[in-house]
């Protein structure tokens, strides 16, 4: 006998249920929820800490690095997770070639946790959070030559 389309698309419908329900990270449909993205976790704030991220402009950032150096810091710590560990590199290498080879680079990388929050539409759905983990830099911009040497 062969089987009628709707015995197909029901038999395919159930197999995605099951690889949906089964699987680690699960699908939720938009319709009935709405995606909350929590903060990541941030290390202590300080004057030499700079944050990177996609939205900030380039210049930017490049320019609040520089006046940091250019006032006596000895040292900066550059932060960038997910998207912006790229943003992050590319900042502190700039920052390398334009002083010279004067300041030298420490580079840390780690895994952070991270927690989105589901948030039900109607009352008939469940509140859900979700974790997961994204990357992250951490890039050390320190002085290797003192400025008065320079001049």
């Amino acid at each position: 006998m062969a089987a009628t389309t709707s015995e197909v698309e029901s038999s395919q419908q159930n197999v995605t249920e099951n690889l949906i329900k089964n699987s680690k990270n699960k699908l939720r449909s938009t319709s009935e929820h709405v995606i909350r993205k929590r903060l990541p976790p941030r290390l202590p704030k300080s004057n030499k800490d700079i944050y990177v991220t996609n939205k900030t402009s380039f210049k930017a950032q490049l320019s609040k690095c520089e006046k940091l150096l250019d006032s006596g810091e000895s040292e900066l710590v550059i932060h960038g997770l997910g998207a912006a560990v790229n943003r992050a590199c590319n900042l502190a290498l700039q920052l390398k070639e334009n002083h010279y080879g004067t300041v030298d680079l420490d580079i840390n990388t780690s895994t952070v946790d991270i927690i989105d929050d589901f948030e039900p539409l109607t009352d008939d759905v469940d509140y859900e959070v979700n974790r997961r983990q994204n990357s992250a830099i951490h890039i050390r911009v320190f002085r290797t030559a003192l400025i008065g040497m320079l001049k």
